[in-house]
């Protein structure tokens, strides 16, 4: 409990000195200076007071982006990385590159810490350049920010242990003590509201490899846990204003998604295909931490239903998913009807959908018809088959309300 204490404390502390030492870096070197993580997300900048900030260069196209969207593209940090900043122990000079829209020269100071690069503060390059001493000078300041770094590190690694676990819980007193550890660890952040989003599929098998919660504007903590029998999602423990709004959850949940679409190389976070698409869920606001299990589990029934319905998506709240909400709740062997089996085989793929789209339009033929776009006949025909095929009747209402079901629970 001490150590979780200790882990709510330090969060409040880190935003402002990492500020507080960029600024150190900025009126040390008399030049603006940015601080970014190692995977070139935005911690902090320091807008040197002088005329060097007037220069339109200074706000090329990739520290304007980098400062307006808090982080880089994979692109920018693949071009920055050929440099050897990742393995540098020293200041790195990088020369102007208009094409990859570096219109003036940086210098990266990398963070480190125990050997391990943390991050990097980017100096632009000035006339007269900073002098040996005073870079050593800012190196020893980027030790400090490696040090807190490493600290916010070992702190956002224990709240997503805790959210994890909360998450993770059977019931009873693991549930109970899991809920208590994670409240004692956010601190008075613990009993406002708050809701869970569910990005699924996440990008990367490695558990470990998720963003820091820092970057995700009024999240409070995250983790993956797996999804499937061999993916990840993401979970992210969003705070509200009131529980009569998600916004803050729903932008946050376009933000991953459109990071997961980069990660499988669509532009602009779109899918590269159907196997790169991912969709999020967004659960019912709670006050406290009480019902997160319960919460968790909307929110991932709410992204199911958005990768299975894609008008329902990309983010998709509990409360607008309609059947759904009882469809994703089926253990997975009721999507196995004996009945309508025969339907969902490859074989039969058409008419299925038709008989899906016939059953959305509440039985009425001619906006079926007109939605498919095929004669009156050839969809009484489909349906004549349909129904030799399951045996069921589709003018008996408990039939089709099976039949219906079945077909949308094989989405899932």
């Amino acid at each position: 409990m001490r150590e979780n204490a200790r882990v709510a404390a330090d969060f409040k502390a880190f935003k402002g000195d990492y500020q507080e030492l960029v600024d150190e870096i900025s009126e040390l070197l008399g030049v603006p200076a940015t601080l970014e993580n190692r995977d070139f997300e935005l911690i902090a900048f320091g807008a040197y007071d002088s005329e060097d900030e007037l220069d339109p260069s200074a706000l090329d196209p990739v520290r304007t982006r980098s400062i307006l969207t808090r982080r880089s593209t994979a692109t920018v940090r693949a071009w920055f990385e050929g440099f050897g900043i990742t393995r540098a122990t020293g200041p790195v000079r990088i020369p102007t590159s208009p094409e990859a829209g570096v219109y003036r020269g940086r210098i990266c100071l990398p963070v480190r810490h125990r050997g391990v690069v943390l991050g990097y503060v980017w100096l632009l390059e000035s006339d007269p350049g900073p002098t040996h001493a005073q870079l050593a000078a800012a190196m020893q300041v980027a030790d400090r920010i490696g040090a807190l770094l490493a600290d916010e590190a070992e702190a956002g690694a224990g709240l997503s242990r805790e959210l994890r676990a909360v998450l993770t819980a059977e019931g009873g007193w693991q549930r109970d003590m899991a809920v208590a550890e994670l409240r004692t660890a956010l601190g008075p952040r613990a009993d406002g509201p708050h809701t869970l989003v569910c990005v699924a599929p996440w990008p990367s098998a490695d558990p470990d490899d998720a963003p820091a919660a820092r970057t995700i504007p009024h999240t409070a903590a995250l983790c993956t846990l797996p999804w499937g029998a061999s993916e990840q999602s993401l979970a992210l423990l969003v705070r509200l204003r009131t529980t009569g709004t998600a916004t803050p959850a729903l932008a946050a949940a376009a933000r991953l998604l459109k990071e997961a679409g980069e990660a499988h190389g669509a532009p602009g976070g779109a899918a590269r295909g159907a196997g790169a698409r991912a969709a999020a869920g967004v659960g019912e606001p709670r006050v406290g931490l009480t019902d997160l299990g319960t919460v968790w589990r909307e929110a991932a029934a709410a992204a199911r239903a958005a990768l299975a319905e894609p008008r329902f998506g990309p983010v998709a709240q509990w409360a607008h998913i309609g059947p759904y909400r009882l469809l994703t709740a089926l253990p997975p062997e009721a999507a196995h009807d004996v009945v309508v089996g025969p339907l969902l085989s490859a074989a039969h793929r058409e008419l299925a959908r038709t008989t899906e789209v016939y059953l959305d339009c509440a039985g009425q033929a001619g906006r079926t018809a007109a939605e498919l776009g095929i004669h009156r006949q050839t969809l009484y025909y489909r349906l004549s088959r349909v129904e030799q095929l399951t045996g069921l009747d589709l003018d008996d209402g408990e039939d089709r309300l099976l039949l219906h079901m079945a077909l949308k629970r094989a989405r899932l």
